[in-house]
């Protein structure tokens, strides 16, 4: 294995850990926070037991989540030295701006956790608002770097040093927008989704318990508006992506050939030897509408890149089509979920449970 491709891969695993922890570090403080405001509403005790324990869950998480993105950032100049000479000057603002997000969002946690009756209710339901606000910041900031790395902005090349740079620009470059509020949308959908994952599990063997079924209520909440948001912020993504990078759109679509009319493909498998991507279901026309608006616009393929220059087209264009996937399963469980709110559903669900716990006894 070369160097390059073990600094690859020891990257990719280091991200791979850490992002489930800044997903959650990102969408637990919500849910924390809605918790706390349902039970200054309603004082319902069992609302705020599940603020309490959430919040718990909560710090350990974000412990957890500290540690691995302090590792990513020693990576960052230990395996990619003259990548971090080049850019930092550039677009190292939004992670110092980051880590003042990640310690303010420290600072009120400690609050929240351990200001129960210690401070007013309305400072202690702030904190727990500047918690969530501090962590989905950070995440922004983060997302900023990437996006940087997409669509480089604010400076210039002579001589073979960037010049006239302009950290601002760098910040806000082309793409910041779309990848930030995609991936801040994707992390409250993953940890509503995970979260009401393991509630519906305890509550099938508990189905009586209001602490489950308030959790399951909050979290399902929170997935299914998410849910019904991902797919617009995904296409203005996308339509960004074919603006910036047509080399990723072509491999994350299967598109080897530039055309006009450039069908949608849902499944299939790209093979590079023939330049065709196999066994997919086509909608002709839907890939040139999606990116340009237009059922005959034309798609640049492939074709109009290097071999060298390509992205791995099978890693790439299956991973978007597990992830599409994935999207629209969870949207239909948000849709789901609004059904099965209405009263005579609710009822019917009830029933169900009651009938499996029997069942189970």
């Amino acid at each position: 294995m070369s160097d390059f491709l073990a600094a690859r891969s020891q990257m990719a695993m280091s991200l791979a850990f850490h992002i489930i922890f800044a997903a959650i570090g990102i969408g637990m403080p919500l849910l924390m926070v809605i918790a706390e405001a349902l039970w200054l509403r309603t004082r319902d005790e069992t609302y705020l037991t599940l603020a309490k324990r959430w919040a718990k869950g909560t710090a350990i998480l974000f412990a957890v989540g500290a540690v691995s993105g302090t590792v990513l950032s020693f990576e960052l100049g230990l395996l990619w030295p003259g990548f971090m000479r080049f850019a930092g000057p550039i677009i190292g603002m939004p992670f110092s701006l980051e880590g003042f997000a990640f310690f303010t969002e420290a600072i009120f946690l400690g609050i929240y956790l351990y200001g129960w009756k210690r401070v007013p209710a309305g400072a202690h339901l702030f904190a727990g608002i500047m918690t969530a606000l501090s962590g989905a910041i950070s995440g922004i900031f983060v997302v900023m770097a990437n996006a940087w790395m997409n669509s480089p902005t604010g400076f210039r090349m002579e001589n073979g040093q960037p010049v006239d740079i302009d950290p601002i620009a760098a910040m806000f470059n082309p793409n910041w927008f779309q990848q930030t509020l995609h991936m801040t949308i994707a992390a409250y959908l993953a940890t509503g989704a995970a979260v009401a994952g393991v509630h519906a599990f305890l509550l099938l063997r508990h189905t009586n318990d209001r602490f489950h079924r308030h959790a399951l209520g909050i979290a399902l909440a929170l997935m299914a508006v998410t849910a019904l948001l991902q797919p617009i912020s995904g296409d203005h993504s996308a339509k960004k992506v074919a603006e910036t990078q047509p080399a990723k759109l072509a491999a994350l679509e299967g598109q080897f050939q530039t055309e006009r009319g450039a069908p949608l493909r849902i499944g299939g498998l790209p093979d590079p030897a023939t330049e065709t991507t196999r066994y997919a279901l086509e909608i002709p026309g839907g890939l040139s509408f999606l990116a340009y608006g237009k059922f005959d616009a034309e798609v640049v393929g492939l074709d109009q890149f290097p071999p060298d220059e390509r992205p791995n087209t099978v890693i790439v264009h299956l991973a978007f089509q597990i992830m599409v996937a994935c999207g629209f399963a969870l949207m239909g469980l948000g849709l789901l979920r609004a059904l099965l709110a209405q009263p005579p559903v609710d009822e019917l669900l009830a029933a169900l449970l009651n009938a499996h716990e029997r069942k189970s006894k």
